[in-house]
C-alpha cells in the first residue's frame, strides 16, 4: 500500500507485522505441542485430548466472545490478549525447565491459547475494517497479505522451526512462541485507536450474542458466506482424518513424501491468497467465490481418484488455491458490509459454525473409511463441497454482493470524510 493516509497505512503495516510474527510463533507451537505431549504419553486418546482442548473455546463460547469484543476496545483487546499469551507460554516454559510438564498442564495451555486466539482473531477481524474504513478493495488487498503471511509463517516456517527448537530442549519452542506474542503485543499497542459505536451495556451479554447470530442467519449473503467454511470444514476434516493413511496405502508415499504433499497444498494456498483480488475484480466477488468453491470440490474428487503421488499433489495444490482465495474474498466482503457494532459477533458466529462442523467431518471420515474404503471419505467430501457450492451459489451472487456494498456506501463516505484513506496498492 502506498502512502496516502499515513495513519492507516502505517497502522496496517504494524498490524501485518504483528500477525506475521504471531503466526510464526503459532506454527512453532503447532508442531511442538503435540511432540511435547508425545514425550509424556503414547495413548492416542490422550494425545487427541490435548489437540482438542485448543478448539473448545470456540465451541463453548464463541458467540459470547464476539459479544464481549463488540463491547471492548479492539486494539486493547488484541495487545492485552497477546501479552497474556506470552506470560502463559513463559510459565509453560518454566514448567518444562523444572521438569513438571504434564498432560493436564499441556491441555490447559492449549485451551487458554485457544481462548486468546478467540479474542485476538475476533478483535483483529473487527479492527481491520475500522482501520481501512471498510473500503472493499483495500480490505481484499490487506486480507490477501495477512493470509499469505499466515500461510507462510504457520504453514512453512513455523512447524520445522518448532521441531528443530525442540531438539535443544522442551522449553525452547514455548519460549520462542512467547517472544512472538510479546513482539506482537508491542506492535499492536502502537496501532492507532479507532472510534466505534458505544454498545448498549444495559442489554444482557447473552441477548447481544443472540442478536449477532440472528443477524447472520437472517441475511442470505452472510449466511452463504458462513455456510461455505462450515460445510467445507466437514469435508476437509473428513479428508484430513484419512489423508495420511490414503497416502501410505494407496499412493505409496513415505513420511517425507507426505510432508511434501502437505507443502503442495500450502503452496496453492499462498497462490490463492495472492490472486484473490484479481479474481474478485475480473469475475465479481460472488462469482469468484462460487468458482473457488467449485474448484475445491473438483480438486478433492481428483485427489480421491489420483493414481499416484504427483496427481494427488496437483489436486491438493488446486484445492489450496481455492481455499486461499476463498479465505481472502469471504472475510473481506463480510468486513465491508457488516456494521461496526456487530462485527465481532458476526465474525465469531461464522467462525464458531466452522469450528463446530470440524469434529463432524472427522467422525464421518473415520466411519466411511472403516465401513467402505479409504477413498470413500474423499469422494464423499468432494461431492459435499460441490453440493454446498450449488446451494450457496444463489446466496452469494454478484447482484447480492453489489446491493450489499451499495447499502453501506454512504457510511463509507462519511468515514472517508472524517479521515480520508488514500492507501492503495
Amino acid at each position: 500500500m502506498k502512502a496516502g493516509s499515513g495513519k492507516s497505512t502505517a497502522g496496517f503495516g504494524r498490524l501485518w507485522a504483528a500477525q506475521t510474527t504471531s503466526s510464526l510463533g503459532d506454527g512453532v507451537t503447532h508442531a511442538a505441542l503435540p511432540l511435547l505431549a508425545l514425550t509424556l504419553t503414547r495413548d492416542p486418546m490422550t494425545l487427541a485430548a490435548v489437540t482438542a482442548a485448543g478448539t473448545l473455546p470456540w465451541l463453548l463460547f464463541g458467540v459470547l466472545g464476539g459479544a464481549l469484543v463488540d463491547r471492548w476496545d479492539r486494539r486493547r483487546t488484541m495487545w492485552v490478549t497477546d501479552a497474556a499469551r506470552a506470560v502463559l507460554l513463559g510459565a509453560a516454559a518454566a514448567a518444562a525447565v523444572l521438569d513438571v510438564l504434564s498432560i493436564p498442564l499441556l491441555a490447559a495451555v492449549a485451551f487458554l491459547l485457544g481462548v486468546g486466539g478467540l479474542f485476538f482473531d475476533t478483535a483483529a477481524t473487527a479492527y481491520l475494517p475500522d482501520l481501512l474504513r471498510r473500503d472493499p478493495a483495500l480490505l481484499e488487498r490487506a486480507n490477501s497479505r495477512l493470509r499469505g503471511a499466515q500461510t507462510a509463517m504457520s504453514g512453512f516456517a513455523g512447524p520445522p522451526a518448532g521441531s528443530a527448537l525442540l531438539t535443544f530442549g522442551r522449553a525452547f519452542p514455548l519460549l520462542a512462541d512467547a517472544v512472538s506474542f510479546l513482539v506482537s503485543a508491542v506492535l499492536v499497542r502502537s496501532l492507532p485507536a479507532m472510534p466505534r459505536p458505544a454498545p448498549d451495556v444495559r442489554e444482557s451479554l447473552l441477548r447481544q450474542a443472540r442478536a449477532g447470530a440472528s443477524y447472520v442467519f437472517r441475511n442470505r449473503l452472510l449466511l452463504g458466506l458462513a455456510l461455505r467454511p462450515a460445510v467445507g470444514n466437514i469435508a476437509f476434516l473428513a479428508v484430513e482424518t484419512v489423508l495420511a493413511l490414503f497416502a501410505h496405502e494407496r499412493l505409496g508415499i513415505d513420511t517425507y513424501g507426505f510432508g511434501l504433499l502437505l507443502t503442495a497444498e500450502a503452496t496453492g494456498g499462498l497462490l490463492g491468497a495472492g490472486i484473490a483480488s484479481f479474481l474478485g475484480r475480473r469475475l465479481g466477488t460472488g462469482t469468484a467465490l462460487t468458482c473457488t468453491a467449485a474448484a475445491e470440490g473438483l480438486a478433492i474428487l481428483g485427489l480421491a481418484a489420483a493414481p499416484n503421488a504427483y496427481v494427488a499433489g496437483l489436486a491438493l495444490a488446486v484445492c489450496g488455491v481455492g481455499m486461499g482465495a476463498t479465505m481472502v474474498l469471504g472475510p473481506s466482503l463480510r468486513q465491508a458490509i457488516v456494521p461496526a457494532h456487530l462485527m465481532g459477533r458476526v465474525a465469531s458466529t461464522s467462525r464458531m459454525l466452522a469450528m463446530c462442523a470440524a469434529p463432524v467431518g472427522a467422525v464421518v471420515g473415520g466411519w466411511l473409511a472403516t465401513a467402505y474404503d479409504v477413498r470413500a471419505p474423499l469422494y464423499a467430501a468432494g461431492a459435499l463441497l460441490l453440493s454446498m457450492t450449488a446451494v450457496t451459489a444463489s446466496m452469494t451472487t454478484n447482484r447480492r454482493v453489489e446491493a450489499a456494498l451499495r447499502a453501506v456506501a454512504p457510511n463509507r463516505r462519511e468515514d472517508a470524510a472524517r479521515e480520508p484513506v488514500a492507501a492503495r496498492s
